[in-house]
């Protein structure tokens, strides 16, 4: 069974319907016949939902985050541990906080994250890490 992680860019651009999205929704509906394995950080999950809250306000942002909980995706918490392993990514790649918590999760996970943002690059090949472009 294939492991993915999706970080913020990949539900947002599903959210908005935007390119890429369609693919998300694909991955939903396959992860939900036990093809695959859907993984977020709660900190890509809260990039998410501040990002809609932002942009649309609080009554769009509450709908999205109530949908990222139904989804079929395994939503993990993160600990001390975990947050040094993202700490030591961002400290040597130039990419957000947030966006280091999705690779730490891909690498930990030896999954394939599901993203359209090109910060990645420099991760790709390092500690098995793989990457999926919208």
């Amino acid at each position: 069974m294939a492991h993915f992680v999706l970080d913020s860019y990949a539900m947002l651009a599903y959210f908005r319907g935007e390119v890429g999205g369609e693919q998300i929704e694909k991955l939903l509906n396959e992860t939900v016949a036990g093809k695959h394995t859907l993984h977020m950080t709660c900190i890509n999950a809260g990039e998410v939902y501040y990002m809609a809250y932002r942009n649309y306000g609080a009554n769009k942002a509450a709908l999205v985050w109530k949908a990222l909980h139904q989804f079929p995706i395994h939503i993990i918490e993160v600990d001390m541990i975990f947050t040094l392993k993202a700490a030591n990514i961002k400290a040597q790649h130039k990419l957000s906080f947030a966006d280091a918590f999705a690779a730490a999760l891909t690498i930990t996970k030896k999954a394939t994250l599901i993203t359209g943002d090109n910060e990645f690059d420099s991760l790709v090949g390092e500690a098995g890490f793989k990457v999926k472009y919208l």
